[in-house]
């Protein structure tokens, strides 16, 4: 963010100065009372002030709330929401006459459905965290330091909204399958590619164990729709003859309806 643009957001505050001092001060109190180590001052400000900027607590001319949009987790890459008649008759073609017989015979998509909801789960709770590291094992190396930098440029409470529980995937879906022959050498490798998505509902799983089921068309009511996120993943496992491969993630995005269509 430029510095002009800061400015302006900042134009109706008549002395941001007396701001990050008060701020300051009611940190340096907060330390004291509860006995944790007293930080300087300058640092105090500094990190009062970069929270002011990183998290957008500016007014604007129309007095808006700030944007909760995600940023793209990883930048152009396309949005999918439903499914496709003709992917999904290609997909159980693939699954069933391909991939079944000739590389994986206990291969069930069915299956593989539910067990990547898992994998969201973990991925994105690890998102939330900043615990970009341990993702090296579950996301492909080429993704890691764009995830690393999208999760930067995102407030806490964006974080929170990322991780995804299981429980409160209410509708998910093979979108796409695809079946890669990379020649290399005398050797052709083959690898299977999943493309999954996710539509969740914060909270969900705590509505049902009160006997609670959302309005069909919750969509469409606001109190429902900030809540409402979408999650694309695609997932690829190596399936030449001789390697055991593993599913990763190659690609992921999460996004919220609500943003998209305004």
């Amino acid at each position: 963010m430029s510095a002009n643009v800061i400015y302006r957001n900042l134009r109706n505050y008549s002395n941001l100065n007396l701001i990050l001092k008060r701020a300051v001060k009611n940190q340096q109190f907060f330390f004291k009372k509860n006995g944790y180590t007293t930080l300087s001052s300058p640092t105090l400000k500094n990190n009062v002030e970069q929270n002011f900027i990183n998290n957008r607590y500016f007014s604007n001319e129309n007095s808006n709330p700030p944007s909760n949009k995600f940023p793209p987790l990883l930048p152009d890459q396309p949005i999918v929401i439903w499914p496709s008649l003709i992917k999904s008759i290609r997909n159980f073609i693939l699954a069933n006459f391909i991939i079944k017989p000739y590389l994986d015979r206990e291969f069930s998509l069915a299956d593989f459905v539910n067990a990547s909801k898992k994998a969201v789960e973990v991925i994105s709770r690890k998102l939330a965290e900043g615990d970009i590291k341990s993702l090296e094992n579950l996301v492909t190396n080429d993704i890691i330091s764009s995830l690393q930098k999208a999760m930067s440029l995102m407030s806490m409470s964006q974080r929170e909204q990322i991780s995804i529980d299981t429980d409160d995937i209410y509708f998910s879906f093979p979108y796409q399958i695809g079946i890669i022959f990379n020649e290399e050498g005398a050797e052709q490798k083959r690898f299977v590619e999943i493309t999954m998505v996710y539509h969740s509902l914060k909270g969900l799983a705590n509505m049902r164990s009160r006997g609670e089921e959302p309005p069909l068309n919750m969509g469409m009511l606001p109190e429902y729709q900030q809540r409402i996120s979408i999650c694309n993943y695609r997932f690829i496992r190596e399936f030449t003859k001789g390697v055991e491969g593993d599913w990763t993630v190659n690609l992921l995005n999460h996004f919220k309806p609500a943003d998209e269509n305004k």
